[in-house]
């Protein structure tokens, strides 16, 4: 744990939901949960398992992230369900 929160990162750890990753940290997908539909629309987007993440803020209520070069706004509701 760090901060009281526990440490995940691209070289393994503990699996836990993207909106405790650290801001500028980045981080491999390994897990993607939820109904078929929303796991799909989050490939879609190029959130895919094995994949790696960069938090870079929060803002309303979404998180933005940096994934396959691009920047993505997701839901908290959403990341909550994309394990890192």
């Amino acid at each position: 744990m760090q901060n009281g929160r526990p440490v995940g990162n691209k070289e393994g750890g503990i699996m836990m939901p993207l909106t405790m990753a650290k801001t500028g940290e980045e981080n491999l997908i390994k897990k993607i949960g939820g109904k078929a539909e929303t796991r799909q629309f989050l490939e879609n987007l190029g959130f895919v398992v094995g994949g790696t993440i960069t938090v870079i803020s929060e803002n309303g209520g979404n998180v933005i992230v940096n994934v396959k070069d691009s920047r993505v706004a997701v839901s908290r509701e959403l990341a909550n369900k994309i394990m890192v």
